[in-house]
């Protein structure tokens, strides 16, 4: 997918801005990688893993529902294109 020609449009976010870039960019590097879901939120997850330490969920689709629980300041749900990408740390 050529993330080139779709903007990230994040809408909801507890962390800092420079986790957030972190995000878009982890997402923007799968989305040019893969095409299957798992392997997307797989890699964004792993991405953030080694960056930000361990405990990292990543789901990606194009229609989920979610209620989750998150460390503060580790949290992320934003668009991507057609993909919906929520991306959090547990606690």
């Amino acid at each position: 997918m050529n993330t080139s020609t779709n903007k990230a449009v994040i809408k909801n976010a507890d962390m800092s801005d420079k986790m957030q870039e972190d995000a878009l960019k982890a997402a923007s590097d799968a989305l040019d990688r893969y095409n299957i879901e798992k392997d997307i939120a797989a890699h964004i997850k792993k991405t953030f893993d080694k960056d930000h330490n361990l405990a990292w969920h990543c789901v990606v689709g194009r229609n989920f529902g979610s209620y989750v629980t998150y460390e503060s300041k580790n949290f992320i749900y934003f668009h991507v294109g057609q993909f919906a990408i929520l991306l959090f740390k547990s606690v």
